[in-house]
């Protein structure tokens, strides 16, 4: 069994960066600056913000199905951000944090969840997929719910 990890596409984000700060906050976004090597995951580069770096902050529909689990929540991207992929590897961002995986099946329908803690994200991931039913898994950060990524089964 084999998945992968896909950033989002950073076109979709780009005109966020030459938005005023009052622009943003009628979007419901707002422009941070990193203060830390840890805490501002980037879901373009799936890498955390170094300290300095300028991000965006806004509100993601991450799960857009038809069903009780559509899903929006925070989530960073970095300016000027390359999109990441990963194959049958969990990034760096994601193996370093406790994290809420979440299994939906082909109908978007939640079929089971696991925590990972650090150092656990591959293997957790790779125990939900035993599963025939989850055809998609979404990482979220276990303790402020930002979603971090959505993991494909291959």
């Amino acid at each position: 069994m084999t998945y992968r990890i896909e950033g989002l596409a950073p076109e979709a984000f780009e005109g966020l960066f030459s938005m005023t700060d009052g622009e943003l906050a009628a979007c419901n976004a707002v422009r941070v600056t990193a203060d830390s090597a840890f805490g501002f995951p980037c879901r373009v580069s799936l890498a955390d913000a170094a300290p300095g770096e300028e991000l965006v902050l806004f509100n993601h529909v991450s799960n857009d199905v038809p069903t009780p689990f559509r899903t929006a929540y925070a989530i960073y991207v970095r300016k000027g951000a390359a999109p990441a992929a990963y194959q049958d590897e969990a990034p760096d961002y994601l193996d370093r944090r406790t994290l809420s995986l979440r299994g939906f099946g082909e109908d978007g329908m939640l079929k089971h969840g696991l925590l990972a803690q650090p150092g656990e994200a591959d293997a957790q991931i790779r125990a939900l997929f035993e599963r025939p039913e989850i055809a998609t898994i979404h990482a979220h950060a276990a303790a402020y719910g930002c979603f971090l990524a959505r993991i494909e089964r291959n």
